[in-house]
């Protein structure tokens, strides 16, 4: 066998971690490492494949390709002033005693409810929080790459002069 420091042939070798490599030494060279301890078995601990894992599932994640022109955002729906009004009444209060249990204003709630006032967020998520319903919902937005003229929007082909 061959010492994989000095290169020398000797009939026997130890594994040894020098500086965090596994190596085969020889008697001599092997003062310059640690004692190497193997994982057990012939598999690898299961904190190892644990991590390992993980590290292969970021890897799949950063290597996918992403569509930099669609993003997907939350939006308040269009019909939220019923949704709150139908939430309150179902929850048998009136108008006052809403308000008063949430900490606003009788008329900025009476605004809500008859879409005259579009909320904040901060407002959408205390009427969701207080009456446990659902005010916003994911849009899928973003622009159209290719493909026809379907929207009846103004693409370069409409400035192009065919022969």
């Amino acid at each position: 066998m061959i010492c994989e420091m000095c290169g020398s042939e000797v009939p026997v070798t130890r594994p040894m971690l020098v500086e965090g490599t596994r190596l085969s030494l020889c008697p001599n060279c092997s003062k310059f490492g640690d004692e190497y301890k193997g994982p057990t078995g012939s598999t690898s601990t299961p904190a190892s494949k644990v991590v390992i894992e993980e590290r292969l599932q970021k890897r799949e994640r950063r290597m996918q390709t992403r569509d930099i022109y669609s993003t997907t955002t939350l939006e308040l729906v269009d019909d939220y002033g019923t949704r709150v009004r139908e939430a309150r009444e179902a929850k048998k209060m009136d108008l006052e005693e809403f308000s008063a249990s949430i900490f606003e204003k009788k008329g900025i709630i009476a605004k809500i409810e008859s879409n005259d006032l579009v909320p904040d967020d901060k407002m959408v998520t205390k009427l969701e929080k207080a009456l446990g319903i659902k005010l916003r919902e994911q849009v899928q937005s973003g622009g159209q790459i290719g493909g026809g003229n379907n929207s009846g929007s103004m693409t370069l082909s409409n400035f192009i002069k065919k022969e």
